[in-house]
């Protein structure tokens, strides 16, 4: 899931000010899962700029609404009439989540209340890591299911740097050393002929392919 945290209160303030209807959009899917922008997320932050509001002596109008997914267009036309209705909207979905909005309601500013940190899961309650970096070109068939990419500190992608102890990564002592996990993983498989193979260097020019990246599929196209 893509994982987000909420800017400050004080940097959202400062986003919306000078804005007197204001819409609070969330998204029910990613960004809910991590406690960043889904409906109690949503509440709790308009009920803090409607307080902030009060005491600062400002004339805002701040309404609510929470969606599906902010990332699909289907979606978004649910927030048609309360978008119409304000001066600019204040998102807590993700970055696609943000633009998504911003393209639909070209008409209306589309602010960012959180920020886009990652491709993660949930280690336990409160806790998320980064498990992807969406690099466009998996190789975790080849390091046992367990991205250096996203989880090297350095993003190595032939063996260890050498730097770490104790199965610790130099960088952070608190940081398992992602090549040790995968040198783990495959010996536990009996994979570790895996370890000999070179996996080339990321072509990220040919991976962005010249602006940002599409994927088609034919066969659902109408």
């Amino acid at each position: 899931m893509i994982v987000g945290e909420r800017k400050s209160l004080e940097e959202i303030r400062k986003m919306i000010n000078g804005y007197k209807k204001v819409l609070v959009a969330g998204c029910g899917t990613c960004v809910t899962v991590c406690f960043a922008g889904g409906e109690k997320e949503v509440a709790t932050i308009a009920s803090a700029l409607r307080l902030a509001a009060q005491k600062g002596g400002d004339a805002v109008e701040i309404s609510e609404a929470t969606i599906q997914r902010q990332c699909d267009i289907e979606f978004i036309q649910e927030l048609k009439e309360k978008v119409e209705q304000a001066d600019a909207v204040l998102s807590m979905g993700c970055g696609a989540g943000v633009q998504t909005i911003a393209e639909t309601f070209g008409g209306k500013p589309v602010l960012p209340a959180l920020n886009t940190r990652f491709i993660g899961r949930t280690e336990e309650q409160g806790i998320w890591s980064e498990r992807c970096a969406a690099c466009g070109d998996c190789i975790l068939h080849l390091t046992g299911g367990i991205c250096p990419i996203a989880r090297c500190s350095k993003s190595i992608l032939n063996g260890p740097c050498g730097g770490s102890k104790d199965g610790k990564c130099e960088i952070k002592s608190e940081v398992d050393c992602a090549w040790q996990l995968i040198y783990d993983r495959l010996k536990s498989l009996g994979q570790l002929d895996l370890l000999e193979k070179i996996i080339p260097v990321k072509d990220w020019s040919a991976s962005r392919d010249g602006g940002p990246r599409k994927q088609v599929r034919e066969d659902m196209k109408l």
